[in-house]
């Protein structure tokens, strides 16, 4: 039997990025498919229930379907290679990974479908090559790309907010790639799962769609080559003379990443409240089963950003991923728990601790679903 997996993917998918990166880093052997491959319909779906990418087929013929499912599925296997041993740095990686896939959302759906001047025939090439080469293909590209340009305005980006994302996210870019001035990745020299997470965003939309590919390379030059190095099997850090090879020693979160999370927090923070409320809000009118699906978007919130209203979509899948940071919090003894929820009241992150849904979501049979 072979030791080559199967990645249904799409370069130009923000989750597939994630996926894809873990198994170059971890040399995994691996070829990739497009889902317009006729054997994502006949032989995957059946077994991965939802038609989303990346899902992944190994060897031996089990679909994982969700690339937090993918990486997971390797970490539990290999000893968890992606996953530091100090509480701090734990705490921070699954936070990251939070943030990339859902927290970033918006400047990544603004940027590829508001700037089509720049983008749009970039974007059409990657969404056209993945449809089958038959006579419906120019019908079934243009309706999933006029599908996926009203994205952006369901995370809250209309003209009355597009300066506000736009100016969060530069303000971002600086101050992430101050901190890979001194550390090839987040928690120093080798990358975390919170590594993973955070390239989803800044790779296939951020780093690659022309417009914001042209900012990321002008302004954080240093972010860009994180997003090439992330690509890379090696560790890629030539420009580093000191560097070394491991997370950081003594648990130690530096205070150039602690600003990132401070960035970050003026609307994650208030976005995951009023997710929070909202789907706390849904869970007591609607009382779902134990393993009813938990869908992707249970309705909308609204939280305040300097000063503007914003709307955008409550998802239970923030909350399945914010779990796993209560998870390690939780674990930890007293004196662990005041170190951690000390760090992250410093970068005004500390109420994630305590923002929960009333029910817990769980991954079963390559679904997410509610718990008891």
């Amino acid at each position: 039997m072979s030791d080559t997996h199967t990645l249904y993917a799409i370069t130009h998918s923000l989750y597939s990025g994630r996926a894809r990166s873990y198994l170059i880093k971890h040399q995994i052997p691996f070829r990739e498919l497009s889902t317009g491959h006729e054997s994502f319909k006949a032989d995957v779906l059946p077994k991965a229930k939802l038609p989303t990418i990346p899902t992944l087929v190994t060897p031996a013929g089990e679909v994982i379907r969700d690339g937090a499912a993918i990486i997971e599925h390797f970490e539990a296997a290999n000893g968890r290679p992606c996953r530091p041993s100090g509480p701090k740095q734990q705490v921070v990686s699954a936070l990251f990974d939070v943030i990339g896939t859902d927290g970033l959302l918006r400047p990544a759906m603004h940027y590829r479908w508001n700037y089509q001047e720049d983008n749009l025939a970039f974007v059409r090439y990657h969404f056209f090559h993945s449809q089958r080469d038959m006579p419906t293909r120019d019908d079934k590209t243009e309706h999933m790309m006029g599908r996926m340009q009203q994205v952006a305005q369901v995370w809250g980006v209309n003209e009355s907010t597009t300066a506000l994302v736009e100016a969060l996210y530069l303000e971002f870019l600086n101050v992430l790639n101050a901190h890979f001035e001194d550390y090839a990745y987040l928690l120093g020299w080798r990358p975390c799962v919170g590594d993973f997470g955070l390239l989803a965003p800044l790779y296939a939309h951020l780093g690659r769609d022309p417009h914001p590919a042209r900012i990321m390379q002008q302004r954080a030059v240093r972010v860009y080559r994180w997003v090439e190095r992330m690509n890379r099997a090696d560790q890629d850090v030539p420009e580093y003379f000191d560097a070394g090879s491991d997370f950081l020693a003594g648990d130690d979160v530096p205070q150039s990443l602690l600003n990132v999370l401070k960035v970050v927090a003026e609307d994650f923070v208030p976005e995951t409240r009023a997710a929070a409320d909202s789907i706390n809000q849904w869970l007591k009118d609607n009382a779902p089963d134990s393993g009813d699906a938990a869908e992707r978007f249970l309705g909308q919130c609204q939280f305040e950003l300097r000063g503007q209203t914003i709307t955008s979509a409550a998802q239970p899948y923030r909350f399945f991923l914010l779990q796993r940071v209560h998870a390690i919090y939780d674990a930890l003894d007293a004196d662990g728990q005041r170190s951690v929820q000390q760090m992250l009241d410093s970068c005004a992150m500390g109420e994630l601790l305590s923002l929960r849904l009333d029910r817990p979501v769980a991954q079963v049979d390559n679904l997410e679903v509610w718990g008891a």
